[in-house]
C-alpha cells in the first residue's frame, strides 16, 4: 500500500524539526529573537528554531564596478597576473550584505585571486588533492567562517565545509538566524592535507596570502576563525584556541570572533555550548551594529 505523499512530507517535516530542537538543546538554546539587520529602514528578520524565515523580495542591486586591478592595495597580496571575467558572483542578500569596512578595500576581484591561484602547485598539497577548494559564498557578506584546510568531501566536490562538519556548521549559522548563503565560507590552506593531517606551517605561509586578499575583497564586518590552525595563521598569536576563544580580536580593522572547529565539536559535543556563547557575541555585534555606507 502506498503511502500519502501529504504524510510522507509531514512525517520528514517531524523529523527534520526534532533533529534541529535536538541540536538547539545541544548548543544549550533556549530561544533566538535577535535580529540582524543592515540598516533601520530594512525590514527585521526574527529568527525561531523550528520555523524558517523567508527572505523579503529584494530588487537586484549590480555590484559596484572595480577599478583594474593594478590599483590593488599591496599590503594585502601581490597583484595578481591575470584577470577573469567576474562572472557567476552568487546573487546579493537584503540582510548581511557588506556595506563598508574600516580597512582599506582592494580593488581586485575574487575571479583574479582565483585565476592567479589557478591549479596551483607551490607546496607539496598538490599531490594529493582533486581539486583546488577555493572560498565559496556571498562575495558581500558582513560574517565570514574561516577553517583550516579541506577534508575528503570538501575535495571532491570543490567547496569548503561540506562534509559532516560542514553539515555541522550550516546548522550552527542556521541557529545564529542566518541562512548559509547570506555568509562566506574559506580555509587558510585550498588543498586536501593527506589523511586531513594539520597543514604545516610552510604549507599555510604560502596559502594564506591568498585568504587575506580574499578578505580584503569581500571586507566582512566580522570573521569567525575556527580551530587553532585559523587562529595561529590569522593572527598570528601563540595561544590556543581554548584560551582566545570567545574573546573578540581584531585583523586589520576587522572584528574576530576565535571559536571552536566543528570537526573538534563532533568530537567533543559538550563544546558546543562554549561555541554557542561565542556566536551569541557576533550576532549580538550584528544586530546591533548598523552596516557601514558605501
Amino acid at each position: 500500500m502506498n503511502q500519502d505523499p501529504n504524510a510522507a512530507a509531514l512525517l520528514e517535516l517531524l523529523r527534520e524539526a526534532k533533529e534541529q530542537v535536538q541540536f538547539l538543546g545541544e548548543l544549550g538554546v533556549e530561544s533566538i529573537g535577535l535580529t540582524t539587520s543592515v540598516k533601520a529602514s530594512e525590514p527585521v528578520v526574527t529568527a525561531t528554531p523550528m520555523a524558517t524565515v523567508p527572505k523579503p523580495p529584494l530588487k537586484p542591486k549590480p555590484l559596484p564596478a572595480l577599478p583594474s586591478p593594478t590599483g590593488a592595495s599591496q599590503s594585502w597580496g601581490q597583484t595578481p597576473k591575470n584577470v577573469a571575467s567576474g562572472a557567476g558572483a552568487p546573487p546579493e542578500s537584503a540582510l548581511f550584505n557588506r556595506m563598508g569596512s574600516a580597512a582599506p578595500a582592494s580593488a581586485e576581484t575574487l575571479e583574479q585571486i582565483w585565476q592567479d591561484i589557478g591549479e596551483c602547485t607551490r607546496c607539496g598539497l598538490c599531490e594529493g588533492r582533486t581539486q583546488v577548494v577555493n572560498t565559496h559564498g556571498n562575495r558581500r557578506a558582513r560574517l565570514m567562517f574561516v577553517g583550516e584546510a579541506p577534508g575528503a568531501d570538501e575535495d571532491a566536490q570543490g567547496k569548503p565545509f561540506v562534509g559532516r562538519a560542514g553539515q555541522l556548521l550550516t546548522k550552527m549559522i542556521e541557529a545564529m538566524g542566518i541562512k548559509r548563503e547570506d555568509v562566506i565560507i574559506g580555509n587558510v590552506n585550498r588543498c586536501r592535507p593527506p589523511g586531513n593531517r594539520q597543514p604545516t606551517l610552510e604549507e599555510a605561509a604560502i596559502c594564506r596570502p591568498f585568504l587575506f586578499r580574499e578578505i580584503a575583497v569581500v571586507q566582512p564586518e566580522i570573521i569567525v576563525v575556527m580551530g587553532n590552525t585559523a587562529l595561529r595563521n590569522l593572527l598570528e598569536v601563540r595561544e590556543g584556541i581554548s584560551r582566545v576563544r570567545g574573546k573578540f580580536q581584531d585583523f586589520r580593522g576587522i572584528k574576530v570572533m576565535p571559536t571552536f572547529h566543528p570537526a573538534y565539536l563532533l568530537r567533543d559535543p559538550s563544546k558546543k555550548r562554549e561555541t554557542w556563547e561565542d556566536l551569541k557575541q557576533v550576532m549580538d555585534y550584528l544586530q546591533n551594529t548598523p552596516a557601514k555606507s558605501d
